[in-house]
């Protein structure tokens, strides 16, 4: 067995390195380069005797960068959150809220009203109401005596 000498500080021989890494990575470049991201945004589904409610959380989304169309009995939900781009003289030193673009598609049942889908927005939430056929919503069924 071979006797080693430990040097309890020998990893800190470059220590101005060590601070500029870690400056940089938590304020510097590594975070300074805008991108586009994919995104699933959160979405609660309900049901209730005469539709179902989709909401989604879009926060910080413009209506015009959202898009809500049914093709083929599928109900996609699709947008993009586009990057901000600095003043004059102002740099990015950490990106968070990159670009975002999403889509969500929801195969929708043969008893909805496909034609009577409306969609609202307001405070980053898209709530989606997909009525139901009246077919489709239960109905009491009146009992005769003989």
């Amino acid at each position: 067995m071979e006797l080693v000498r430990w040097e309890p500080f020998a990893g800190f021989g470059n220590l101005p390195s060590v601070f500029n890494d870690l400056f940089d990575e938590s304020f510097g470049r590594a975070w300074a380069q805008p991108g586009v991201a994919e995104e699933h945004p959160a979405v609660d589904v309900l049901e209730s005797k005469d539709a179902y409610l989709i909401r989604a959380e879009l926060p910080g989304m413009k209506k015009e960068d959202i898009k809500v169309e049914v093709k083929d009995g599928t109900l996609v939900l699709s947008g993009e959150r586009k990057s901000e781009k600095p003043a004059e003289g102002v740099e990015y030193r950490r990106v968070e809220r990159v670009a975002v673009k999403f889509s969500r598609a929801f195969t929708l049942p043969e008893t909805v009203k496909q034609d009577g889908i409306e969609a609202s927005y307001k405070d980053g939430v898209l709530e989606i109401r997909v009525p139901k056929a009246e077919e489709a919503k239960p109905r009491q069924i009146e009992i005769s005596v003989h």
